[in-house]
């Protein structure tokens, strides 16, 4: 059964008032649970970058005057990805909150963030290093999404006013803290650099810990995420929700140019090459750890676009599919990053390495071949637990995947 199907089966057994409050609410998640699809869509393609084309590795921010296009651009798409998760992580928290107390729901982020850290430091490091005790644990995105989640636990019982004017000054100011370090002989090393500074950090004279996501940029994505709630609350029209959404997307666009154009704040300066597809992308290239205004400000924009975009393409099958993704998404994480690790694991036994110290595919295009292939075929466990989720709500662990 579709889920349009499954929409027109609740309208045929209601009321006609009751049947619209369902279709409305239907397509506000369809639209998330796509978005959300999508982009992890994205960023599978850039996880079988980094576990295949390992020698040709790119910077932060991207080197947009040594690196070719190709994979300039490729990388470009998966920018995408964390800023428009963690906004719909707020949004989705505010959604869950309209049917939950505010106790209730700072409960529920808190043991769903402590959740995500456990998940990051056991099974994601073990994915990415297959090693075990692991030498490095890398904090990487989903530790991210879990601390938010566990600062947005406590700062949701303030009004919603306090925290879009909070949102908005961590990621348009927090680049003038960029100049700000901390060492290693500072009480405030660890504090800092889980906030605002990616380095190593010594835990024991065997493992080490990296910042790779400071999360104070990160917290400010996450409370505009849930300060943009009410657009999708019931009562809003969703043609008023699809304007709104459309319109600070677009002005976010048109404020990156601006603002980037100037060369004056939030990036490190672009440069005119005397070729104009490396100027472009000496423009369009910024730093993502931790992310810049520069880099917030079309990702989010872009994402906003997007968003309304899906609600408007409702009825198309390519809408749905997409939704399966986003409707498990921590399982999809999971299920990818282990499937990556056993395809290198077995490449290396059977061709050995053949990039230097690595396995790798001698093109990109076979990047994209493999990601395609990856798509179609995790396809079907995905949906397979997407639908588990729904029909078994009374097992608690799957609501936290």
């Amino acid at each position: 059964m579709t889920l349009s199907t499954s929409v027109a089966g609740q309208a045929g057994s209601v009321s006609p008032a009751l049947a619209t409050s369902v279709a409305k609410t239907n397509t506000r998640m369809l639209a998330i649970d796509a978005l959300r699809g999508f982009v992890m869509l994205l960023m599978l393609i850039d996880h079988v970058r980094e576990t295949f084309l390992l020698h040709r590795q790119v910077t932060d921010p991207i080197d947009a005057l040594s690196v070719t296009p190709d994979l300039f651009f490729t990388r470009l798409l998966s920018t995408l990805c964390a800023p428009v998760f963690i906004f719909l992580t707020g949004l989705s928290a505010w959604l869950y909150s309209q049917k939950h107390t505010a106790s209730e729901t700072s409960v529920f982020l808190l043991k769903r963030g402590l959740f995500l850290v456990f998940l990051e430091l056991t099974f994601v490091c073990f994915a990415w290093n297959a090693e075990f005790p692991p030498k490095t644990l890398w904090l990487q995105v989903i530790w991210c999404i879990g601390i938010c989640m566990i600062v947005l636990a406590g700062l949701l019982h303030f009004k919603r006013g306090w925290l879009i004017v909070l949102g908005v000054a961590i990621v348009a100011g927090h680049n003038l803290l960029d100049g700000v370090t901390v060492g290693p002989e500072s009480p405030f090393f660890v504090p800092w650099s889980i906030l605002h500074q990616r380095v190593f950090i010594d835990i024991t004279e065997f493992t080490r810990a990296r910042t790779t996501y400071p999360v104070l940029p990160w917290i400010g994505v996450i409370l505009l995420g849930w300060a943009i709630g009410p657009w999708f609350g019931k009562d809003m029209d969703p043609a008023e929700r699809i304007s709104r959404l459309l319109k600070v997307g677009f002005g976010l666009l048109a404020a990156f140019v601006f603002i980037r154009y100037l060369n004056v704040y939030g990036e490190k300066p672009w440069v005119q090459t005397g070729d104009s597809l490396r100027t472009f992308m000496s423009f369009m290239s910024a730093k993502k750890y931790p992310p810049s205004l520069m880099f917030l400000m079309p990702t989010l924009g872009l994402g906003l676009i997007l968003l309304a975009l899906f609600e408007k393409a409702q009825n198309r099958w390519s809408t749905a599919t997409l939704a399966v993704y986003g409707g498990a998404p921590m399982f999809f994480y999971l299920l990818h990053l282990y499937v990556l690790k056993a395809m290198y694991l077995v490449a290396v036994a059977i061709w050995g390495a053949n990039q230097g110290t690595y396995y790798g595919f001698d093109n990109l295009p076979m990047v994209w071949l493999w990601s395609v292939i990856l798509g179609v075929l995790l396809f079907f466990p995905t949906r397979w637990f997407a639908n588990l989720k729904q029909r078994r709500r009374d097992i608690a662990i799957l609501k936290y995947l």
